[in-house]
């Protein structure tokens, strides 16, 4: 692979804590209904639970011998209350109520931090909830008008690495397209690995005029405002779109592995022009990975 069209520049990236699940259901699709609908919004950056998908999973190789799905949901900092009230949403709102969906903890890393599922998740039996010993493991059976919901009593926390980054600077709207569909597939086939905002189309800075509504447009890279900028404008020239992807791993060496093969698809796609990555000085995390080190 040639990477020419690599800058030599760096992302920052940050700890932050992760619970691993396996969303189980009778077909494909009601799972990646339940897997999608509970990882959208990505919220980390105004303090809330964000989460990706990390892959799927056949009926060979889940506990219940059913369609699965392998998510991820991140906090950053270290409120394991606040963790644990945020994915109750998640969980309750987004998975119990899509029919026949049973919920595993998937952490295969060893922790001395848990969430208990019965008080932010079974007690939606109303306490008519009781335990079961199925599936090699102590499962919550909630008590719902399709007969049941189940969840396991209790899922580890780990520490994992948040916020790792690149662009890929694009000609043409199908590159941005494209080439993302692709870079999320690539992704995916990385074991630990998600985006969590898919493609990106609005990379954010630190800064803001507005701190009320969180991280602003990164006003630099807006090939929209090159003109009204002049010198200020750090588009590249023939540059006409700057998508990004997130990404949260489970540990560093999945998130390299994950943006290199990220960006090795990235590059087979004519309207791709350049690779960069969002850095801001160590203000937003404190490992500054290079773009070119992961490549080599």
């Amino acid at each position: 692979m040639d990477y020419d069209k690599v800058e030599d520049t760096f992302f920052e990236a940050f700890e932050g804590k992760y619970v691993r699940a396996l969303i189980t259901g009778p077909t494909e699709a009601i799972v990646k209904r339940a897997a999608y609908d509970s990882t959208s919004t990505p919220s980390a950056v105004i303090g809330r639970v964000e989460g990706g998908v990390e892959g799927f999973l056949d009926e060979s190789q889940t506990p219940d011998n059913r369609f699965g799905a392998i998510v991820q949901y991140w906090l950053g900092g270290d409120d394991v209350e606040k963790f644990a009230f945020e994915l109750s949403y998640r969980l309750r709102q987004d998975i119990l109520v899509k029919p026949f969906t049973r919920i595993f903890d998937y952490s295969d890393k060893d922790s001395d931090e848990y969430i208990e599922m019965m008080d932010i998740v079974g007690h939606c039996g109303d306490g008519y909830e009781w335990i079961v010993e199925e599936y090699g493991r102590r499962m919550i059976n909630v008590p719902i008008a399709v007969p049941d919901f189940q969840i396991e009593e209790k899922f580890k926390i780990n520490d994992g690495t948040m916020g790792g980054n690149f662009w890929y600077l694009c000609e043409t709207p199908e590159a941005v397209i494209n080439a993302g569909d692709a870079i999320i597939e690539a992704i995916m086939n990385v074991e630990g690995a998600t985006a969590p905002f898919d493609i990106c189309s609005a990379a954010s800075k630190p800064e803001t005029n507005f701190p009320e509504i969180g991280p602003t447009t990164n006003h630099f890279y807006c090939p929209s405002l090159k003109e009204r900028l002049g010198d200020e404008s750090k588009v590249p020239q023939g540059v006409n779109y700057i998508p990004e992807v997130v990404i949260n791993a489970i540990d560093e060496e999945s998130m390299n592995k994950a943006v290199k093969a990220g960006i090795d698809a990235a590059l087979e796609f004519d309207g791709v022009i350049g690779i960069s990555a969002g850095n801001f000085d160590g203000k937003l995390g404190d490992k500054n990975i290079n773009l070119l080190d992961i490549l080599k």
